[in-house]
């Protein structure tokens, strides 16, 4: 486990999730708008209608 999930882990889960947004207002803007997305459906899953409907872009 790296540094930054033990620190999390020792944390109350309220307080790690707003470190963690603050920590991610601060990346998001330096990478891709395709990395943003691909982390955010990572985030909360991609549905099987997601899937098919990314799959008719292609």
């Amino acid at each position: 486990m790296n540094e930054i999930a033990k620190t999390i882990e020792r944390m109350d889960p309220e307080s790690a999730l707003k470190e963690v947004g603050q920590a991610l207002k601060t990346i998001f803007p330096s990478v891709s708008e395709e990395s943003r997305g691909e982390f955010l459906l990572e985030l909360v899953g991609e549905s099987q209608a997601d899937k098919v409907s990314s799959l008719v872009h292609l």
